[in-house]
């Protein structure tokens, strides 16, 4: 049982803080501004789903993916970083009407840019890669079934999470106020820039290190 709760709690803690449900959801509500409640609320959902795939996938067989490929997991730092320094960047400077306008009443794509990069950007997903590379060989099958497991219970939870508060965002924004709002809109997308240049400089020092 210690070996499900470690691994669930290393999982859900090394997720959480990148994923950052919480200081997305204003974006989130943002972004679809124009749909209805049972539409964002379907979207939540939709967005839920699509991270507990992403994160599955590049925990369970992402490393794999990149011997495959042949590329490192410096260079997909590198390339995420860039992605989510530019997302966090178009959002930092956009006007104060928030993203989402009235040529986008007719829909909003729950995968982009609303699962990927907002939610699970390259950050997440290096972060689940390097989680599912650092599987031990040596453990059991007992240990191994219990580490999946546990592994799948962390990408749920944080699915969970994502849905709760994407779901509920409305109620968010509203207990802030316009005003506070605004506010943390432009902190979340500036925190969201930082870890962009943060994911890009891990990688081009790892690929520095790597070279010398």
């Amino acid at each position: 049982m210690s070996v499900f709760i470690n691994t669930f709690l290393l999982i859900y803690a090394g997720l959480f803080p990148i994923v950052n449900p919480i200081g997305n959801a204003p974006l989130f509500l943002s972004m679809t501004r124009w749909q209805s409640d049972s539409t964002r609320a379907q979207l939540a959902r939709r967005v839920a789903v699509n991270s507990t795939f992403l994160l599955l996938g590049s925990l369970l067989v992402g490393s794999h993916l990149l011997v495959f490929f042949g590329i490192s997991l410096p260079v997909v730092r590198i390339a995420g970083g860039l992605v989510v320094t530019a997302f966090a960047w178009t959002m930092l400077n956009a006007g104060n009407t928030p993203d989402g306008d009235a040529s986008e009443k007719n829909g909003v794509d729950a995968f982009y840019p609303l699962t990927m990069p907002l939610t699970v950007g390259p950050g997440s997903i290096s972060v689940a890669i390097t989680l599912g590379s650092q599987r031990p060989g040596y453990a059991g099958w007992s240990d191994l079934i219990l580490m999946g497991g546990a592994a799948l219970a962390g990408i749920l939870a944080i699915a969970v999470s994502i849905y709760l508060c994407y779901r509920f965002a409305n109620r968010i924004v509203a207990f802030l106020g316009e005003a506070g709002t605004n506010v943390v809109m432009r902190l979340s997308a500036f925190i969201l820039l930082c870890i962009g240049i943060e994911i890009l400089w891990n990688g081009i020092a790892a690929l520095l290190h790597l070279k010398v």
